[in-house]
């Protein structure tokens, strides 16, 4: 139950996400064509008839408010221009009220019971574009009886007059192919059926369970209605229900109405796009993890696991067999490690999905902070394909939010402020993603006044946030104080956050997935704020350590320069506390031995080993016995036991086991350096 709860989420927050595209392609178009105004027809549809069968009413009603909207809509063919803003401003309502409802399920909260405010500015809206329609549309809608706008359902075929009289007629369906779970498609349609009709009964009666699926993909779901009212109403439920392949009458009320009936059998689109999910009664919701995967990457996985399992047994033969020849054997585990590689690279590629997931997201940011600001802003988006691992996708997708919203707040000016320093009325944020190496960068860039370092010193002397003295202050480490808690240079307090504020949550977001943010700025130019982020959090790079009989893996990433110390560039700051001198710049020293308490005999900095890390716009030294070589490993969480410890405090991120069998603690560079020398 849990999965199927799982694949409704899933299916609908990708439903309305393709919603918001829909709105903010035809908003900057200027009007929606008939291809959006179906496939928005169709999005409703397909929401209305899931969320019914969820038992979710919220969503169920709101969907099919809007849906009779745009089913009047499509059927007018267009909508007049003056109705256009209001229609885009009550869609994206209307999408925001669906996306708080999903949300609600997946925190295991109440659906919202009320929706009379919506409901009526559907309304409203729905009878502002019957009143700018010219053509005679008054037939078209109709009171229902609880007082709500509502719009017939078309059909393309001919009334049968609705007659109370006792009759007995059974109609079977068929449901689309390979969509499975053909007992889910009935359960939807009998519900369906149920919203219009009172007495009906259907075989199989019993909806439950594999054995009732196989029933109706082989005999089809029998529907017996009753009287004639109640079947024209039950026949209209299966002729507009989504996953209906085709119908057809199976017993009769009299030739004529069998004649009629069997003319009328519907057949769909065999490229409709279908969905799944279940009832979720005793079901606990939770945020929906599911992605979409490349069959060729599935094949792939499939071809190499039966490429393992066939060298598994080569290599288990040449085991077994007396006299073997070392050339064989090693020759056969060759293969066998090539495998394991290939392997690893392509379940490392099934769990990628394209930054366009959360890039797209910002184009509604953008679109509704332009208005409230009164500033018009153009978004550009580059390298929308660039692909990262799930769990990151989701991790930065705040972060990223945060940084698009002081962007528009604060990095680009008024249209009135543009044009007096000589800018264009129109500003620029401009999203990149894009490969190097290893790690992907993200970067949010805008043209508008700059972060001023001036300011910024003064803010930061104020709150004795110095370190050093003024003067030795880069331009860089300046602009880093923005990461401070509670740092900000901007006077007033609006909605949205400054730049500056909780921009320490956006420092520590990243640094949780081993990623580093940096800012590059110019005064009335503009200011570009980076993300330096890891492919994968499942496999990594590192090098390992070797501290008295214990080993410690230090992430590549994080690595700067290896080296050994002598005399000449070791020596003591105001606290006796020993730091390096590399390039005309000192660093502070953190002893591995002394931070984890492991007994060594090298406790000198020139018998060991170095290596000059950077986290963020802090770079330390690391000091080590010795560096034991570069591998990929495995990144294991630590037990859930040890955080009563404050483990994560402790500068460990996690663990890895070795090809020996040991286990190496995986160094967090974020926060070793505070944890003293």
């Amino acid at each position: 139950m849990d999965s199927m709860l799982d694949m409704y989420l899933f299916e609908t927050n990708t439903l309305l996400t393709q919603l918001e595209d829909i709105l903010l392609e035809r908003e900057k178009q200027e009007g929606f064509d008939s291809d959006s105004i179906n496939e928005i027809f169709r999005i409703m549809h397909t929401i209305k008839g899931s969320s019914a069968m969820m038992e979710f009413d919220s969503l169920m009603n709101v969907a099919h408010k809007i849906e009779d909207m745009f089913s009047y809509v499509r059927e007018t063919g267009s909508v007049a221009e003056e109705c256009e803003a209001p229609l885009f401003d009550l869609m994206y309502r209307s999408l925001d009220f669906l996306k708080s409802e999903i949300a609600h399920i997946e925190n295991n909260e109440p659906l919202t019971e009320d929706i009379g405010f919506l409901a009526e500015e559907i309304k409203k809206i729905l009878e502002k574009i019957s009143s700018c329609d010219s053509s005679d549309v008054e037939n078209e809608v109709c009171e229902e009886e609880s007082g709500e706008t509502s719009v017939s359902d078309s059909s393309d075929f001919e009334e049968i007059p609705m007659e109370e009289s006792a009759i007995s007629v059974s109609v079977r369906v068929f449901f689309d192919d390979n969509t499975g779970m053909e007992h889910l498609r009935a359960f939807m349609l009998v519900k369906n059926i149920g919203d219009v009709c009172d007495d009906f009964s259907y075989e199989p009666s019993d909806l439950e369970g594999k054995k009732a699926a196989e029933e109706i993909s082989k005999n089809g779901l029998v529907v017996t209605f009753k009287t004639q009212k109640e079947y024209e109403m039950g026949l209209r439920s299966i002729e507009t229900f989504l996953y209906t392949k085709d119908y057809s009458v199976v017993s009769e009320v009299t030739a004529d109405a069998s004649e009629k009936q069997n003319s009328k059998v519907k057949k769909k689109k065999q490229d409709e796009t279908v969905s799944s999910s279940v009832p979720a009664a005793g079901a606990v919701a939770s945020k929906q993890s599911l992605i979409n995967v490349n069959l060729k990457k599935l094949d792939t996985l499939m071809d190499l696991v039966g490429e393992i399992v066939i060298t598994e047994s080569m290599v288990t033969a040449i085991t077994q067999t007396e006299g073997t020849e070392k050339d064989g054997y090693e020759k056969t585990t060759r293969e066998l490690r090539k495998l394991t590689n290939e392997l690893q690279e392509i379940v490392m590629s099934v769990r990628m999905v394209p930054v366009a997931e959360i890039f797209q997201k910002m184009n509604r940011i953008v679109r509704d902070m332009s208005k409230q600001l009164d500033k018009e802003v153009e978004l550009t988006l580059v390298g929308e394909q660039t692909e990262l691992d799930k769990t990151i996708v989701d991790a930065i997708a705040d972060p990223l939010m945060h940084l698009v919203r002081n962007a528009m707040d604060h990095g680009v000016e008024s249209p009135k402020d543009r044009l007096s320093a000589g800018k264009s009325e129109k500003g620029h944020i401009t999203l990149t993603a894009r490969n190097a190496g290893g790690e992907i960068l993200i970067s949010v860039q805008d043209d508008g006044k700059g972060l001023d370092a001036k300011k910024i010193m003064e803010k930061a002397k104020n709150k004795d946030l110095l370190m050093k003295p003024e003067s030795e202050y880069t331009e860089k480490e300046i602009y880093a104080f923005v990461f401070q808690p509670g740092f900000s240079t901007k006077e007033a307090v609006t909605e949205f956050s400054g730049r500056g504020v909780g921009m320490d949550v956006v420092k520590n977001n990243l640094e949780k997935i081993g990623g580093i943010t940096t800012i590059d700025s110019e005064l009335g130019k503009g200011t570009t704020i980076t993300f330096k982020i890891p492919l994968t959090l499942a496999i990594i790079s590192g090098m390992q350590l070797k501290v008295g009989d214990s080993e410690f893996t230090l992430p590549i990433n994080n690595i700067q320069q290896a080296f050994k110390a002598n005399a000449t560039n070791i020596t003591h700051d105001m606290s006796m506390n020993e730091i390096v001198m590399l390039r005309n710049e000192y660093y502070s020293v953190v002893h591995l031995h002394r931070v984890f308490g492991v007994e060594t005999d090298i406790t000198n900095l020139a018998d060991g080993i170095l290596i000059l890390v950077e986290a963020g716009a802090k770079r330390y030294c690391i000091f080590a016995d010795a560096l034991l070589g570069e591998q990929q490993i495995v990144v294991k969480q630590l037990p859930i036991y040890l955080n009563r410890f404050s483990v994560k405090d402790a500068g460990i991120t996690g663990c890895a086991i070795l090809g020996t069998g040991k286990i190496s603690l995986i160094l967090d560079v974020s926060k070793l350096h505070l944890l003293g020398a």
